[in-house]
């Protein structure tokens, strides 16, 4: 592995004659040689007449094009490939889940896992195509740890393994299902939590093993966090900490530094042989993986003849304009609530510029590292326990004007006008800062990670604070905060009205920046994650894998999401716990269904399900359902925008359909949605919700003791309406004619369905004197076939509510002559009565449309459940076909 920062030519030639002295001693494969080369701040080889320098992972995602990413990746690959290597260390896969707090920064994609997935694949996908082996990093992840400020001074994950598999796994998931992922850096962090309590994930076969090869499926090369790691060598030592990274299941030993340790390593692995703790069989496991991932990527041919300068003498032009683009894109203009920028709109040439930057440690990708560290430096701070875990392999040199001078000199010519620099530590606001702030017309303050180096963030607000006093006395006086790290400093602090983001502070970022500043260009980069403003970056992230429900292999997990969701739900959500399975699949071939899941490969465990029927032109979504604990990670949006798109491609589409009566278990979106939550969520998912059709099941909870309403009867016979009970399909044409002009067409399918049983199911028909329809209701004895379909007609596990009788559907034609509210009173009756006959201790009246249900609640009803269909033009999702 290549740590130090050679030039490109120098590397080339010292690979070239490892791998002839390799080839000399009869290596059956050449050597892999391996590399940090993310990009932003971490680069070890660097060469600015040869090597184009990229930002960092998190700008490329700020820049909002997948594509872009791509090409960075081919073409830093390309590059380093050129002088012989062959495994980048790379992609960065980890989730910022406590985004502000984390040391890795802006090395990972941002705090959204589908996001970080995106651009991580789109980033080995480049390394691919480009020739080399890739290795995702760091697992099971760097992106939430915790600093307890333990004696082992080692950072540790607390999630608990379900949390980790919804969030900080989902890209480490994803990459392997690719099937492009050669290599898996396994972290040296620990992690406690319930199931698990490891003091060094890369030494933990449940981490290695079982996680990562078991649960992920991952069958490439697993790598070891350095074994030189301080505190793990004070406490295992490197010959123990050897043995048990191959008994955990790594591969390979990552040793960077020191011969003598790497001779100790290897000693280690001959004791742990001798002593049977290591079998010969698990050494060649492990070679065979190492020699498949080699024969990927390297051969004898390309490893003794590296392309080397003449290559990279080529492409060098055409990459430094990549750079300059990915650059130029990524700068995000958070606020600019004063229009500051450019500068030059509204600073004259004369008017002073004040630029403030902290004293911080300079990047290894800059060309003035070398200078600096040659140089006289002093230490702002003692580094917290963060900085060590951070940078551990680097230097603690610090400089200020070292790494900003150029940005300084850069902003004065570009704006042909006088500009003040000094910088700041944590001493605070100084004199010297204020006689040069009562100078400026405008001050420029860099941040560096202000979230974990707070004096930053206190010197920013107070500059605030005075610009603002000495702006209210009438002076000229204006703010632009730069955050050249991570873009968490200021994201949320209004009170920052001009606030940049630069994602790195290398000189190609400052050169950008300055561009920005002086009005070259404008910016159109995005922040990250949970943060991003950009629509098409959002329209475009990867979803959860979603796959078509398949009876059984998902009905058993699908009972147990439904049981949780019963568990979770409201009052009036009950009938959950009723619902099954088998609920949603309908025995009438008229209407065709198609399920789809998205669920847990290992355990066979759904997160979601989504229900959705095609009858009539009419496309409908019947169910969508997410695991309660599993809310908010997109798996909801990955089911509805698979749905509709399967419902869009259907021939004759004429609607979409959100609820449905046939399955009775999702009426539509439930109308004690008091929040609003259900409402938007659906909105923002393309449906226009403006003219619901409100829909209503009710009940009779003691049918023995209730009696009709007084009158109600004579009032029936008064309107000359008469009623009668027919079963079959015989003689129902009358029936489904009705239905079809005055329902849904799921309901017409529902009429058939109960005609068909005709020993448990029958319809009444309401007529006027001459024998014309005026409605009907479907009356269901208790344990009918159609109470499978409708939950609420089956009684709670542990509840003895006795036989439920069903009245379903009632329809009723508007333009009756006689009140359509006492045509619905009068089919109710007669269910009630047909339920009383069956034995029924209770009534369930379903599906009663919009505010029809009045009339019935003065007969004794109540309201169980009230929902709002919604039908939409299938053109509202033109984008998801």
């Amino acid at each position: 592995m290549l740590t130090a920062t050679p030039a490109a030519h120098q590397t080339a030639r010292l690979v070239q004659e490892l791998q002839t002295i390799a080839h000399q001693a009869g290596h059956p494969q050449p050597l892999l040689i391996a590399l940090d080369q993310e990009n932003g701040g971490v680069n070890s080889l660097y060469d600015e007449d040869y090597i184009c320098q990229f930002p960092s992972a998190m700008g490329q995602a700020a820049a909002g094009s997948v594509d872009l990413t791509y090409k960075v990746a081919k073409a830093t690959a390309t590059e380093v490939s050129a002088v012989g290597v062959n495994l980048i260390l790379g992609p960065v896969l980890d989730v910022l889940s406590n985004a502000r707090y984390q040391p890795l920064g802006v090395r990972a994609t941002g705090d959204d896992p589908q996001e970080v997935s995106q651009y991580g694949i789109a980033a080995m996908n480049g390394y691919k195509d480009a020739g080399i082996a890739t290795c995702g990093k760091h697992f099971p992840s760097y992106g939430n740890l915790d600093f307890l400020g333990s004696s082992l001074d080692i950072p540790i994950i607390t999630q608990t393994l379900e949390e980790l598999s919804l969030s900080a796994l989902v890209p480490f998931r994803n990459a392997i299902a690719t099937g492009r992922l050669d290599a898996m850096f396994v972290g040296g962090c620990g992690i406690t939590n319930p199931s698990m309590n490891v003091n060094h994930a890369c030494l933990s076969d449940q981490v290695v093993d079982d996680l990562l090869r078991n649960e992920l499926g991952f069958q490439g090369v697993a790598i070891s966090e350095c074994l030189e790691m301080e505190v793990l060598r004070n406490e295992i030592g490197v010959k123990t900490g050897t043995v048990m990274a191959v008994e955990a299941g790594c591969d390979l030993v990552l040793l960077c530094r020191a011969y003598d340790v790497q001779l100790e390593a290897i000693s280690g692995l001959k004791l742990g042989l001798e002593n049977e703790l290591i079998t010969k069989d698990r050494i060649y496991t492990s070679l065979r993986r190492v020699l498949r991932m080699k024969k990927s990527c390297t051969s004898w041919p390309k490893a003794l003849n590296p392309p080397g300068i003449s290559l990279l003498s080529k492409i060098h032009a055409s990459h430094l304009a990549l750079s300059s683009k990915t650059y130029d894109d990524s700068i995000s203009v958070v606020r600019d609530n004063e229009n500051l920028l450019p500068l030059s709109g509204w600073m004259h040439q004369e008017e002073e510029l004040l630029l403030l930057t902290p004293l911080v440690k300079p990047l290894p990708a800059s060309s003035m590292t070398k200078a600096i560290l040659e140089g006289k430096n002093r230490s702002d701070a003692a580094p917290t326990t963060h900085d060590k875990w951070a940078h551990r392999d680097r230097g603690a040199i610090m400089s200020g004007e070292g790494v900003f001078r150029e940005l300084g000199r850069s902003l004065a010519r570009s704006r042909h006008g006088k500009l003040l620099h000094t910088s700041y530590t944590a001493n605070g606001v100084r004199p010297v800062h204020e006689n040069l702030i009562n100078r400026a017309s405008c001050i420029i303050i860099a941040t560096a990670d202000a979230n974990r180096n707070l004096y930053q963030a206190g010197f920013a607000k107070h500059v605030a604070m005075m610009c603002s006093m000495l702006k209210a006395s009438g002076q000229k006086k204006s703010l632009v905060v730069v955050a050249v790290s991570s873009p968490y400093d200021f994201a949320m602090d209004k009170s920052i009205g001009t606030y940049i983001c630069t994602f790195d502070f290398t000189e190609t970022a400052m050169a950008a920046l300055v561009r920005v500043l002086c009005g070259k260009f404008k910016p159109q980069g995005t922040l990250p994650g949970t943060l991003r403003k950009s629509r098409k970056v959002l329209k475009s992230r990867q979803h959860w894998l979603v796959e078509s429900y398949d009876r059984e292999r998902d009905s058993k997990g699908l009972d147990d999401l439904l049981q949780a969701l019963a568990r979770a739900s409201a009052p009036t959500q009950q009938f959950l716990r009723t619902t099954r399975a088998h609920t949603f699949e309908l025995p009438s071939r008229p209407i065709e269904e198609s399920h789809y899941v998205v669920r847990n490969s290992s355990t066979q465990a759904l997160y979601g399900f989504c229900a959705t029927y095609y009858v009539n032109g009419t496309g409908i979504i019947g169910a969508l359902f997410v695991d309660p604990t599993k809310r908010n990670v997109s798996i909801g949006r990955s089911l509805q925008r698979r749905a509709l798109r399967g419902l869009a491609q259907r021939p004759g589409i004429k609607k979409m359909q959100l609820g449905m009566s046939f399955p009775g278990a999702f009426l539509g979106i439930p109308a004690d949605d008091s929040a609003g939550g259900l409402k938007q969520w659906f909105a923002n998912g393309g449906w226009d919700l403006q003219f619901p059709r409100r829909l209503a099941n009710l009940t009779i909870g003691a049918l023995g003791a209730w009696a009709a309403p007084e009158g109600l009867l004579q009032r029936i016979q008064r309107a000359g309406i008469s009623f009668d009970l027919i079963h079959g399909l015989d003689g129902a044409d009358s029936v489904l004619a009705h239905v079809k002009a005055h329902a849904n067409p799921e309901v017409l399918e529902l009429y058939r369905a109960a005609l068909q049983d005709t020993k448990m199911c029958g319809v009444v028909r309401a007529k006027n004197h001459t024998a014309s329809l005026l409605g009907t209701v479907i009356i269901c004895r208790p344990g009918s076939r159609l109470a499978r379909f409708v939950p609420p007609l089956q009684s709670a596990p542990g509840r003895d509510e006795g036989p439920i009788g069903g009245i379903l559907a009632p329809t009723v034609a508007p333009s009756s002559a006689a009140q359509p509210g006492l045509v619905l009173q009068g089919l109710a009756l007669m269910g009630l009565r047909q339920n009383k006959a069956h034995q029924s201790q209770r009534s369930v009246l379903s599906w009663v449309q919009d505010e029809a249900y009045e009339p019935l609640l003065a007969m004794g009803f109540e309201v169980l459940q009230a929902f709002e269909e919604f039908t939409n033009p299938p053109d509202n999702w033109q984008d998801v076909a």
